[in-house]
């Protein structure tokens, strides 16, 4: 059996790993605060933007934790089109349950669905991830720990659906971000625990990518993208700044000749 290193790098990836979710769950939160304020085409922008968001924060964290994983007698590799599927399910799955939340008038039965979507969803993202794994050895998983791993999930993604409901204010906001941040990061050390690998030593060139060659460039550019969407959500104003704003505009138009 292979020896598995979860951080190969030290302290750096797991650290930058929920950084990195920790970012996109309190991008998502605010946009869906803004959306849940917003209606009509706005609304549904920011759901989108919300969704994207989350997901994306929840794959880059599950493939930057991955730059630090390695097993002892194999190289890995990456299949690239299941790679790119798992991001695609990510941001998808999650958008459901935003969705269900942004739009439903039973707040209790959307977060309910919204959360069980959204955390099977994550789940599937992380397992549908290490489906792309290519190594020379077999990969097993203990089931008890993957079960685990889903509930946690579950329970982050119904805690940020909840959050986003009842939580307006932005400090409010960045401590519900921490805790997700560390229940995501919980969810996919407790499926790295579940896996075991009987390495088989082989000659034969692994098929695939790197994770230098393809998943640090492709998480490089979507932690640019959080960062920078991080950006025009703080700088865009709220609708209650925008009311304040065209309130005080108000007098001064009457006071013109």
């Amino acid at each position: 059996m292979g020896h598995l290193d979860h951080a190969a790098f030290g302290w750096l990836t797991p650290a930058l790993s929920y950084v990195m979710a920790c970012i996109g769950a309190a991008l998502g939160l605010r946009c869906t605060v803004r959306a849940l304020a917003a209606t009509g085409r706005s609304r549904r922008n920011w759901l989108i933007t919300a969704a994207s968001a989350i997901g994306t924060g929840i794959w880059t964290m599950h493939f930057v934790a991955m730059l630090g994983f390695s097993v002892t007698g194999t190289e890995i590799r990456y299949n690239v089109p299941l790679t790119i599927l798992s991001l695609v399910v990510a941001m998808l799955v999650v958008g459901v349950g935003v969705f269900a939340v942004g739009y439903s008038k039973d707040r209790g039965r959307a977060l309910f669905l919204g959360g069980l979507t959204t955390g099977l969803g994550v789940a599937s993202m992380h397992y549908l991830g290490m489906a792309a794994l290519r190594l020379h050895g077999k990969v097993e998983y203990d089931p008890a720990l993957v079960g685990l791993s889903v509930v946690i999930a579950v329970v982050a993604a119904t805690a940020a659906l909840w959050a986003a409901l009842n939580i307006k204010s932005p400090v409010a906001v960045a401590v519900a971000s921490v805790v997700m941040g560390g229940a995501v990061s919980s969810m996919h050390y407790t499926g790295m625990m579940a896996v075991s690998v009987q390495v088989a030593p082989d000659s034969v060139a692994l098929p695939g990518a790197s994770a230098m060659q393809f998943i640090f460039p492709l998480a490089v550019g979507l932690g640019s993208y959080l960062f920078l969407t991080s950006a025009f959500v703080a700088l865009s104003p709220t609708a209650t700044e925008r009311e304040a704003s065209a309130s005080a505009q108000r007098p001064l138009e009457g006071a013109l000749p």
